[in-house]
């Protein structure tokens, strides 16, 4: 422990974890308790609000709504009900549907919906609503009880957010929400025309505000006995833990931190420890653990820093080894060991997490020509110095060389994000270094570039790595039709 550094006793840590767990069980049994009870309550009152939903539609007629609802959404009816609740005017909405033969029927479904509400006080809302597709963000509302003023007749409303990007005509299982009219049970069901056509959806809410206060009460109710219950139970275990754990624990700790073992000290001067301690479980094991390592700390001490010496070099070794292994001798970049290593990394991780990368393919360019015409100590150089050039240009992400005139660049973090820049620069790069007339042929580095991204259809590593090379084929084909090939 770091000096000045306060320790959090385990005891502590035991009383925290023992109320923890005492809280989330009694909780999870509250919660339990809770929604047992609560259940059938809401299943009631869903069954309720979609039985009266499908009542009511069966009682109107389609084929009037479907007329209705075609006038409502007209331009004209949208002005003039804009007007009318400018004006609070009833009467100009009432003119137009006299005018228009709609009269009859809309005022016999306001006064059905009207007396149905009378009869069902449980009923909050019950309401017809001309409703848009599944991906609408708003409905109209045709017909309503006699207390709305006529001018909401054609109103568009937003929808509740729990409705949004449902389809209101098979919308079968009731919901109980939240939103801007409070807590409510909600039921649609479809009205249909004499075609058969689902014209408009009828609607019906059962407000849900007591039973909810109801329900609050109830679970604070449970809740609190059952906090009393836990103070009781906590008391009671921590005084059972002070005495058959945390005082041994404390005792062993103080006399831990009289241990300090040397060279030229015995067991008593080290301070090794020393308690009566016979409580016959796992703390008793503990302790005589303890006491065996101090012992064997003393005992081996002088050979300490030369199995830590010997330790440490041959780290050293294994390291060096490593680094050889996995490097080429050549360019000093990843060989093709590394790059199998670190593709078998790759694919656990697109398996398990979807990794996105992208693999650059790198195939040199008259690498032959150079070793023909000017020996392979030229073709070294040549190979080293394209590399320079992938390196120059990827420089946060491992670059391989897995053959004699292939590297592979496994783009991650800034170059994958700007993989298509860095791609087309270098084969920029290479077209620029390829056709400079001021240095001599055999430093004038080419090669042909291919580079694949993962999407989300690759589930391997090596998809993306085909279409890598075969990118780079194509790369290449276009360098040998514009300026021959190396045979």
């Amino acid at each position: 422990m770091q000096p000045g550094k306060k320790l959090f006793s385990v005891k502590w840590k035991m009383y925290i974890f023992i109320a923890i767990t005492l809280f989330v069980v009694v909780f999870g049994t509250a919660a339990i308790s809770f929604l047992t009870s609560v259940g059938p309550i809401d299943k009631f009152y869903k069954h309720c609000a979609s039985d009266n939903a499908r009542n009511f539609a069966s009682m109107v007629d389609g084929d009037y709504l479907a007329r209705l609802r075609e006038a409502a959404a007209s331009e004209e009816f949208q002005a003039l009900r804009d007007r009318a609740e400018e004006e609070d005017n009833e009467e100009l909405i009432e003119d137009y549907l006299r005018e228009h033969d709609l009269w009859d029927g809309y005022s016999k479904i306001r006064s059905m919906i009207t007396e149905y509400l009378s009869n069902m006080e449980e009923i909050e809302y019950l309401y017809v609503v001309a409703h848009g597709d599944k991906d609408a963000e708003y409905d109209m509302y045709l017909v309503d009880d006699e207390e709305t003023p006529l001018y909401e007749t054609g109103y568009y409303e937003r929808r509740e957010d729990e409705l949004l990007g449902m389809d209101l005509e098979q919308f079968n299982d009731p919901t109980i929400s939240n939103g801007d009219w409070g807590w409510l049970c909600s039921a649609f069901m479809p009205v249909y025309d004499s075609q058969g056509n689902c014209v408009c959806v009828v609607g019906c809410d059962y407000s849900m505000e007591e039973v909810m206060a109801d329900r609050t009460s109830f679970f604070a109710s449970i809740f609190a006995g059952a906090m009393g219950f836990i103070v009781i139970v906590l008391i009671l275990a921590m005084l059972f833990i002070n005495k058959t754990v945390a005082h041994p624990i404390k005792a062993m700790t103080e006399e831990m931190k009289r241990f300090n073992p040397s060279n030229h000290k015995d067991y008593d001067t080290a301070g090794v420890i020393n308690l009566d301690i016979k409580s016959k479980d796992e703390i008793t094991e503990i302790y005589n653990g303890i006491k065996e390592m101090q012992i064997s700390i003393i005992d081996y001490l002088k050979e300490k820093e030369k199995v830590e010496n010997d330790i440490k070099y041959k780290d050293q070794k294994i390291d060096k080894l490593n680094d050889e292994s996995f490097k080429d001798a050549l360019t000093e970049v990843g060989n093709k060991a590394a790059f199998i290593k670190k593709t078998d990394e790759m694919k656990y991780r697109i398996e398990k997490e979807g990794e996105n990368f992208a693999v650059v393919m790198v195939d040199l360019n008259k690498l032959k020509h150079v070793n023909d015409e000017y020996g392979h100590e030229a073709g070294d150089n040549y190979i080293k110095g394209c590399c320079r050039m992938v390196c120059d240009v990827f420089r946060y992400s491992p670059v391989f060389r897995i053959g004699g005139d292939e590297f592979v660049v496994l783009l991650k973090d800034y170059d994958y994000e700007n993989r298509q820049v860095l791609t087309d620069k270098l084969k920029e790069d290479f077209r620029a270094s390829y056709t400079r007339e001021d240095v001599e042929p055999g430093l004038r580095y080419s090669a042909a570039v291919g580079m694949a991204e993962r999407t989300e259809d690759d589930l391997t590593f090596d998809s993306v790595f085909k279409r890598a090379d075969k990118a780079m084929y194509e790369n290449k084909t276009l360098f040998k039709n514009k300026y021959g090939s190396d045979r």
